[in-house]
């Protein structure tokens, strides 16, 4: 006989679930050679984003130190003070700033990765939940950060998608995190870029003294970014886990 619940494959013997729909997590690897999509977990993917947006925003916390420090120093340098204790200050600022954007680039690349790695897959779960409520192909999950001009937009609407098609039967949740977390990463990248440039081309003591203040405000946006980022993948990923669970995985075809 068929699986009461699916209705799809053969209930186990002296039983009237099939062993997915018996299984404890909503969660099943497809059978091989299956031409389906299934659900799979984003537990795993979404505790390694927010690890990785967490260091994100530990190096931002160190970037915005070592900016006050050199903000402070090349503001006793403007003032007139050229002592060694002032020397070693800058000394030390400079080279904490080089650290820091060092650090910043190398853990945004890391996290770039792994987090479009989790987006992917709660995408392929998000059409498995409502397939036809998707308006992006599946490729943009990919593409859409990348192609001039429409990345100002796809992540956002793809996000928006894949929120909506998570959400609890009956109990949309609402869009102000998902909103939250663009305006800030657009927002940081604007001024991330903007700012950065303002500095490399500061020479004087009086102008990366201003720069720095522009560069703190930069830094500080990345870091709200990162932590509104992180509170997006928490929130999704325990919504897809606890949909999952409230029933078995409906196949649907590629």
């Amino acid at each position: 006989m068929l699986c009461t619940r699916c209705h799809h494959f053969e209930a186990a013997p002296d039983g009237v679930l099939c062993t997915q729909c018996a299984a404890p997590s909503g969660f099943q690897a497809p059978p091989a050679g299956s031409p389906k999509i299934w659900l799979r977990s984003p537990v795993g993917l979404g505790w390694a984003a927010v690890t990785l947006l967490g260091l994100t925003a530990a190096v931002d916390v160190f970037a915005l130190g070592a900016d006050f420090l050199m903000y402070d120093v090349t503001g006793d340098v403007v003032g007139g003070d050229l002592g060694d204790d002032v020397l070693d200050r800058a000394d030390l600022a400079d080279t904490l700033t080089s650290v820091a954007a060092s650090a910043q680039a190398a853990v945004l690349l890391a996290c770039a990765v792994v987090y479009v790695i989790w987006f992917w897959r709660v995408r392929v779960n998000a059409e498995v939940f409502a397939p036809d409520g998707h308006r992006k192909a599946r490729g943009w999950v990919i593409a859409g950060w990348v192609v001039p001009f429409v990345s100002l937009w796809y992540p956002r609407r793809i996000m928006l998608d894949v929120w909506d098609a998570s959400s609890p039967e009956g109990r949309p949740r609402g869009h102000a995190l998902v909103n939250g977390w663009w305006t800030l990463w657009l927002l940081a990248n604007v001024a991330g870029r903007f700012m950065s440039s303002m500095a490399g081309e500061a020479d004087t003591s009086q102008e990366i003294h201003d720069s720095m203040t522009q560069m703190m405000v930069a830094d500080g946006l990345d870091l709200a970014a990162a932590l509104v980022a992180a509170a997006v993948v928490l929130r999704l990923t325990r919504m897809q886990d606890e949909k999952a669970r409230q029933g078995p995985p409906v196949p649907v075809a590629v």
